[in-house]
């Protein structure tokens, strides 16, 4: 995976959001909706292209998570991207089903990698624990939990699980990748007018299902079923836990994105790749 474009093409950064209810996730899988399939085959109609022009994407999603501030790049021929640049946006709009947009494509900075050169994702996941349930016009986007929550509580457990972790016991392990992760920010606030509990979860990145994980912990939390230092002992262990609960995807919603000035685009993608390791231990990329 490049950070150039191959000379005759051009790296065209696109700024999208989803509704992720009718996705199978992100990534392309043969015989399922997915969003990088629905705008790749729109890219390829509306360029009217004979070849599909892959897609790199910050951080993918799974099945019925939406997302608000994704990033992905596609590298384009020079002269597709001078045909299309004034009309792509319109044209997309067009073919695109309303379930995904695309809101800027533009010529990416040099080194410009959407998913190495990122230096965090920041999502959102959206709880309500009214006893009557959740306001049926946002059904689809936060999760009704049938007991009340205390958000200091939670917030008190989500304090230590902050900063360079092995996040083992929070993740879907894969073969060949660390679990390694440096966590920004978690915290809980609930709006007073909805009543609706909203967590700030942002990372450099995150491992496969580890989102999901820290609210499920969290919820138990809040609901007094574990005390405030159960998700840090349960961290600490660095196994995968089955008492952590991995909650259902809707209420989860990528945000933002953010990457450094341009200038250090590259230098931040070659940081990315590095083997990770926590003082005494081994870690792999």
């Amino acid at each position: 995976m490049s950070d150039e474009a191959e000379p005759g093409f051009v790296r065209v950064r696109l700024d999208l959001a989803y509704d992720g209810k009718d996705f199978s996730g992100w990534a392309k899988q043969t015989g399922r909706r997915t969003v990088q399939g629905e705008i790749e085959d729109a890219l390829r109609t509306v360029t009217r292209s004979a070849v599909t022009y892959d897609l790199t994407v910050a951080g993918r999603t799974d099945a019925g998570v939406h997302a608000r501030g994704q990033v992905a790049h596609v590298d384009l021929p020079e002269s597709v991207w001078a045909e299309h640049e004034e009309k792509l946006l319109r044209r997309l709009a067009g073919r695109l089903p309303q379930d995904v947009r695309i809101w800027r494509a533009a010529p990416a900075p040099a080194g410009f990698n959407a998913r190495f050169s990122a230096l965090w994702r920041r999502y959102a996941y959206r709880v309500g624990d009214r006893p009557g349930g959740v306001d049926p016009l946002t059904r689809g986007h936060v999760l009704w939990h049938d007991r009340p929550l205390d958000a200091d509580a939670m917030n008190e457990a989500a304090a230590p699980m902050v900063g360079e972790h092995d996040f083992a016991a929070y993740c879907k392990k894969r073969e060949g990748a660390t679990t390694i992760r440096t966590l920004q920010k978690l915290s809980w606030v609930r709006d007073p007018g909805s009543g609706v509990l909203t967590a700030t979860v942002q990372a450099d990145a995150f491992c496969h299902n580890m989102v999901r994980a820290l609210i499920g912990a969290a919820l138990f939390v809040g609901d007094g079923r574990r005390p405030p230092s159960w998700p840090a002992e349960v961290l600490a262990a660095k196994v995968r836990d089955p008492a952590v609960h991995v909650v259902r995807p809707h209420g989860l919603t990528l945000e933002e994105v953010a990457y450094p000035a341009d200038e250090l685009l590259a230098a931040r993608a070659r940081e990315a790749r590095n083997v990770r390791t926590l003082p005494g231990g081994a870690g792999c990329c």
